[in-house]
């Protein structure tokens, strides 16, 4: 919603899967919230810390607020919950090229719909979010690589 916890952990997740691959010069991702929130500011410091214990940094990322580009502008637009896959969907331009989906559509090993949010939780939420985002951020890349 804000861009300050998990859709900021989800880019640092995935940023650093590629980088490991070897394929950072093959994408281009970017992170957002629907709502104006937080624009302009880092991600949340327990989101900063946890993503820290794994060896991600995600303290450079920047808050800013979803636009219709967007959909143009990517391939694949990936919402958090259901609550924010809907704001997405309504601005969703029709024939756009990006792909609209909840996020652990592409998890392998968790049944959950939708990456909760931490923000009001305490640090294990924030842990809880990553094992999330980390599993589906690998399903991801596998459902990118698949050949069309």
């Amino acid at each position: 919603m804000g861009n300050i916890c998990r859709s900021p952990t989800a880019e640092g997740v995935f940023r650093h899967k590629v980088k490991q691959r070897g394929l950072g010069d093959r994408f281009v991702w970017d992170s957002a919230g629907t709502h104006s929130y937080h624009i302009g500011k880092a991600p949340d410091r327990r989101a900063q810390i946890a993503a820290r214990r794994r060896g991600i940094e995600i303290g450079d990322l920047r808050a800013r607020q979803v636009s219709v580009k967007d959909f143009e502008n990517f391939h694949w637009v990936l919402a958090m919950d259901m609550a924010n896959y809907e704001a997405l969907q309504a601005i969703q331009p029709s024939g756009s090229r990006g792909r609209l989906h909840l996020f652990l559509e592409f998890a392998r090993n968790f049944t959950d719909r939708e990456v909760p949010d931490p923000y009001y939780g305490g640090d294990s939420g924030f842990e809880y979010v990553l094992d999330l985002v980390e599993d589906a951020a690998d399903g991801l890349l596998q459902a990118i690589s698949k050949p069309a």
